[in-house]
């Protein structure tokens, strides 16, 4: 019988989270705040869910972040990467701020935040990065144990595509599932033998407990500037 349970997390905090740049598949390294995000993190995940199976996109943010919590669970479980888990890609927006792709692609950019997928900027579609995260899942989680967990570390837009695709949700107009902050995780379980959908969603968006100003921060968030030299 497959894994009941699925815990899908959100890689920890990039340069490019903090200045608010879109990251698509650029594969940006986490920062000092992403790394300390990752460790608190994963020990709070691991106080609740321990993965049998763990499995991360190969971008180099989520790989480190899954790396983190293997740890936090004693190291024992091997962390597996798969390209299908990898963030929606964004073409010629990747890298660049709201304000800058608002500049250079005005009715384009419109269209986006109303939903649409912006096809000429080159992003990949909605449905496409759902199919890919949904599959890649189920994959992952049909030869384990019933009572054992699966947990797939990913991207924010991945994350929330897939989730809508597994709760047989239409991924290019349903729009009910908000973004996830930094290892910040949704946890699946599979719903009942014939029951549909076949997965619900238990909880989303849960984190390690800080303040959300916090955690954004990170451990320095209270400092207060030091006395200018003279």
């Amino acid at each position: 019988m497959p894994a009941d349970t699925v815990v899908l997390l959100r890689h920890a905090r990039t340069a490019y989270n903090a200045t608010l740049r879109l990251q698509g598949q650029i594969d940006i390294p986490l920062d000092d705040v992403g790394r300390w995000q990752a460790t608190e993190g994963a020990a709070a995940l691991a106080s609740s869910h321990r993965a049998t199976r763990i499995v991360t996109s190969d971008l180099e943010r989520a790989a480190d972040t899954a790396d983190a919590y293997a740890q936090a669970i004693g190291g024992d479980v091997v962390v597996q990467t798969d390209e299908r888990l990898r963030e929606r890609s964004f073409g010629d927006w990747e890298g660049l701020t709201g304000e800058e792709i608002a500049e250079g692609w005005p009715e384009e950019y419109a269209s986006w935040r109303r939903g649409a997928d912006p096809v000429r900027a080159g992003a990949e579609r909605k449905a496409t990065v759902a199919k890919r995260m949904a599959e890649a899942v189920r994959e992952h989680a049909e030869d384990l144990g019933g009572d054992e967990t699966l947990v797939v570390v990913s991207h924010g837009a991945a994350i929330s595509l897939g989730v809508t695709a597994m709760l047989g949700l239409d991924p290019d107009g349903w729009r009910g599932i908000a973004g996830m902050h930094n290892v910040h995780w949704s946890h699946l379980h599979r719903s009942g033998p014939h029951a549909m959908p076949e997965w619900r969603l238990v909880a989303h968006n849960v984190g390690a407990g800080y303040p959300l100003d916090q955690w954004r921060l990170g451990p320095d968030w209270n400092l207060e500037p030091g006395p200018k030299s003279a």
